[in-house]
């Protein structure tokens, strides 16, 4: 439930166009509706502006499809996050307009979508880098935030880095994933007056201890514009780079 959607239903009651008891019913399932298995938070977006997201790792297809199914039916746009193709398979047979974000492990259904807010550039050291950043992406994207995307521009060839300057300095909030030893969000920080948004991967050979050594590399990163997510949180980087586009609550 959308904050513009209870303000047209009081608009509407306010005008005599609906009852009293319609628009109770269509609150009913505020705050939460209880499946048994999940109690899904339609309250969510009133209070932060953005709504319940599925994590659909460790639930089972049907699962996933009985809430996205429940979502996509309060009118919000609904993202899954670390969805496989069984995941979408059946999502897709409750919601057939859902799609499915192949690389990013992510399902969306993008409807009554507010303007587009913000622009948020994300970018990648490496190919290898392209599943984290394509969720940080996708997950910007649905959320409203106008997305440009960067690829393969790590500090082994820092020519292809500079050649992007003019795209880097225009955004409001710049989403950056690299593993290895994770250099490339200091290099970009020193760069842009944007905050950056640093995401350690887990790529690299075995001292890169999965993400380790580079989360610790932009942890201790120089750059005071900098701040760090966890290992391969694509997703918690794309959410808060679109609220922090978005600008102060009192200008929107």
């Amino acid at each position: 439930m959308r904050r513009e959607a209870v303000l047209e239903l009081l608009r509407q009651l306010e005008a005599n166009k609906t009852t009293p008891e319609k628009v109770a019913d269509r609150l009913a399932s505020l705050p939460f509706e209880d499946l048994g298995f999940a109690k899904l938070d339609h309250h969510r977006s009133l209070r932060s502006g953005m709504p319940e997201v599925v994590f659909a790792a460790g639930k089972t297809p049907e699962q996933v499809a009985a809430i996205f199914v429940k979502l996509a039916a309060s009118g919000v746009s609904v993202l899954a996050t670390r969805a496989s193709q069984e995941h979408f398979t059946a999502v897709q047979e409750t919601v057939p307009t859902a799609q499915h974000h192949e690389l990013a492990r992510c399902i969306t259904l993008a409807q009554n979508a507010p303007p587009v807010q913000g622009r948020v550039t994300v970018i990648c050291a490496g190919t290898s880098d392209l599943p984290v950043a394509e969720e940080a992406a996708v997950t910007a994207e649905i959320f409203g935030a106008e997305v440009t995307r960067i690829t393969d521009v790590g500090v082994a060839g820092l020519q292809r880095l500079l050649a992007q300057l003019d795209k880097l300095r225009v955004a409001d909030v710049i989403v950056c994933c690299a593993g290895m030893e994770g250099a490339l969000p200091s290099v970009v920080g020193g760069l842009v007056e944007a905050p950056v948004i640093a995401v350690p991967t887990s790529v690299g050979y075995g001292a890169a201890f999965e993400g380790v050594a580079a989360l610790l590399g932009m942890l201790n990163a120089c750059s005071p514009n900098i701040t760090v997510v966890n290992i391969d949180n694509g997703f918690g980087a794309g959410y808060v780079a679109t609220l922090i586009a978005r600008g102060p609550r009192s200008s929107r």
